[in-house]
C-alpha cells in the first residue's frame, strides 16, 4: 500500500550527481589592482566572477560556492555573510537581549543589509542573493581599509584566506545532511552565514550520505611572500591529503608556491599576459567551471606543461643550486644571512666555521728501499747466492 500512495519517498534519498562546493578566494590587494587598471579593474573583474558563479549554481541545484577576499591586512568572508554576534556589549557593560534584541533584528530586517537582497522580477532569486551579498561585503571592506594600513601591509592575506577556506570545507563536510532533498543550502535564505552547521531536529549533527566534491579557486594578482611560506605549505599538505584541489589563475606577479600547489594537489595553473587578461571570463568558463568528476572526460590546461620544482632564494628570489638551508623552516637563502638570523621564522643559525679553509693533513711519505747489489739483509734467505771459495 505504502507503493501506491508513495509515502515511502520521503525516505530515499537522492541518487541524482554529488553536490559541489567551489571556494574562491579572490585577492583584492589594491596595490596590486592599481597596476591592473588599464588591463583588467576590480570592478570588471567581480562582474565576470559573478557571471562565472552563477554558471557554477546552473550546473546543479545542489552545487555551493563561497567567495573569500584577501586582503591587505585580513581575510574577509564576502559570500556567504560573515556571522555576526547576537549578544552586542555596550559602553556600559549591559548586553542587549530580550526586547532591546528583537528591535534590533527588525531594524536590521528593515534596513539594507548584505542579506537582504531587493527583490527584482527578471532576475533568478540565488543569482540575485549572491550578487548583493558578495557586493555589499566588497564595498564595506573597502570603506573600512584605511590609508595607514595599506601602507604599513603592502602584501596580500592568502594564508588566511586558506586557512579559512578549509575551516569552511571541513564544517561543510560534517553538516552535509542525510537527505540531500530534504535539507538543501538556500541561498535565498537571509539567515545562512559562513560556517553555518545543519543539524537535525533533535541537535545531533547529521552523518553524510554523498560525497561533497570540493575545490578552491585562487585569483591571484601579487606575488610569492616569503614570510608566509610556512602556513601556505600546510594549507598545501592539508588539501593534498584531502585530495582538495587548489586552482590558480594568476592574473599578475611571479610565482613559485602556488604553481607548486596546483601540481601537489591536482588542480589547474594558468597565468595570463596582458594581452590575454582581456578574456578573463572565458579562460573561467573553458578551464575552470568543470568539477573534478566532469575533468577525468576533458583535456585539462596546462597538462602538457612542465612544472618549475628548482629552488629558489627567498632573500631575492633566484634560482639557485647550492644555498643555506634554515634548519627550523626549511628557508632557503642564496647567501649568509646578516646576524645569523633567519628572515622567515627568524631562528638564529649557527653557521659554523663557514668560510674558514679546511685543514689538509699531509700524506706520510713511504720509505723507498734500497737494492742492495750483493743480496744484503733487505734480500731473502733463499735468494741469496753462495760465497764463492
Amino acid at each position: 500500500m505504502n507503493i501506491v500512495d508513495a509515502t515511502d519517498r520521503t525516505e530515499k534519498l537522492d541518487e541524482g550527481e554529488a553536490p559541489s562546493l567551489l571556494t574562491i578566494i579572490l585577492d583584492t590587494n589594491p596595490h596590486a589592482w592599481a597596476l591592473l587598471t588599464e588591463s583588467l579593474s576590480l570592478s570588471k573583474a567581480v562582474a565576470n566572477l559573478l557571471i562565472f558563479i552563477n554558471a557554477h549554481i546552473a550546473i546543479n541545484h545542489a552545487n555551493r560556492v563561497a567567495v573569500i577576499a584577501s586582503h591587505a591586512e585580513r581575510a574577509v568572508w564576502l559570500f556567504p555573510a560573515p556571522a555576526r554576534p547576537r549578544y552586542e556589549s555596550h559602553a556600559d557593560g549591559v548586553h542587549s537581549d530580550g526586547e532591546d534584541s528583537e528591535m534590533q533584528d527588525r531594524e536590521a530586517a528593515n534596513s539594507d543589509t548584505p542579506s537582504q537582497p531587493r527583490d527584482d522580477a527578471n532576475k533568478y532569486r540565488p543569482f540575485a542573493h549572491i550578487e548583493h551579498v558578495l557586493l555589499s561585503s566588497l564595498r564595506q571592506l573597502i570603506d573600512t581599509t584605511t590609508t595607514d594600513a595599506l601602507s604599513s601591509t603592502p602584501s596580500t592575506m592568502i594564508a588566511g584566506a586558506l586557512t579559512l577556506a578549509l575551516t569552511y570545507l571541513s564544517k561543510q563536510i560534517q553538516a552535509l545532511p542525510s537527505a540531500m532533498t530534504s535539507a538543501q543550502f538556500n541561498y535565498s535564505d537571509a539567515t545562512a552565514v559562513a560556517g553555518g552547521n545543519e543539524l537535525s531536529a533533535d541537535g545531533s549533527r547529521n552523518q553524510p550520505s554523498m560525497d561533497l566534491s570540493s575545490r578552491i579557486l585562487i585569483l591571484s594578482v601579487s606575488g610569492d611572500l616569503a614570510n608566509q611560506y610556512i602556513p601556505i605549505m600546510n594549507s598545501i599538505f592539508a588539501c593534498q591529503r584531502l585530495t582538495i584541489p587548489i586552482d590558480i589563475l594568476k592574473l599578475a606577479g611571479d610565482t613559485v608556491f602556488l604553481q607548486q600547489a596546483a601540481d601537489a594537489t591536482g588542480g589547474i595553473y594558468m597565468a595570463l599576459d596582458n594581452n590575454s587578461r582581456a578574456g578573463f571570463l572565458q579562460y573561467l568558463m573553458f578551464a575552470y567551471l568543470a568539477d573534478q568528476a566532469g575533468r577525468e572526460h576533458l583535456i585539462m590546461p596546462g597538462e602538457g606543461e612542465g612544472v618549475d620544482f628548482r629552488a629558489a632564494c627567498f632573500c631575492h628570489r633566484r634560482i639557485v643550486d647550492i644555498g643555506f638551508v634554515c634548519s627550523i623552516c626549511l628557508s632557503i637563502f642564496c647567501e649568509p644571512l646578516q646576524d645569523n638570523l633567519c628572515l622567515t621564522c627568524g631562528s638564529h643559525l649557527s653557521m659554523g666555521n663557514y668560510g674558514q679553509k679546511p685543514v689538509v693533513v699531509p700524506k706520510r711519505k713511504k720509505k723507498k728501499k734500497r737494492a742492495l747489489a750483493d743480496g744484503g739483509a733487505d734480500t731473502p734467505a733463499s735468494e741469496r747466492s753462495t760465497p764463492a771459495p
